[in-house]
């Protein structure tokens, strides 16, 4: 069988590039939608007195347990930010009772938009198994 590296080549160039750009994406919507309520790092001690919502390491260390690919894990974040509820929680209760449930981002959001902040979140934050 004979291989045809420059096909290759522009192949995992394109997936990078394409890779890349939804990795941008799911960062800056991020940035813009969530990351007013969900620290990207660990808070200070002063920070975590004016929390509104917990760290998203925490959160997705939580879907990551819980959600063993990212497929499900995607499926499960999509779910959640558009139809919150207890039922569906992954964290602790004492994370509900300091925080309440997440607001409905119904309106907020477009579905491919939850899509790109679920890809990120899944690929950059949470500690994996």
């Amino acid at each position: 069988m004979k291989l045809n590296l420059p096909a290759i080549t522009l192949f995992f160039l394109l997936f990078g590039t394409v890779t890349s750009m939804a990795q941008e994406k799911g960062s800056m919507l991020f940035e813009e939608k969530c990351a007013s309520c969900h620290l990207k790092q660990r808070p200070s001690f002063e920070a975590m007195n004016t929390m509104i919502a917990p760290p998203i390491m925490g959160v997705m260390s939580h879907v990551k347990e819980a959600k063993t690919t990212k497929p499900e894990a995607v499926k499960f974040i999509v779910d959640y930010i558009f139809d919150p509820s207890a039922v569906k929680a992954l964290c602790m209760k004492q994370s509900i009772d300091r925080f309440g449930l997440m607001p409905s981002q119904k309106g907020n959001l477009t579905k491919e938009e939850a899509l790109s902040i679920a890809g990120y979140l899944y690929d950059n934050y949470g500690y994996s198994k």
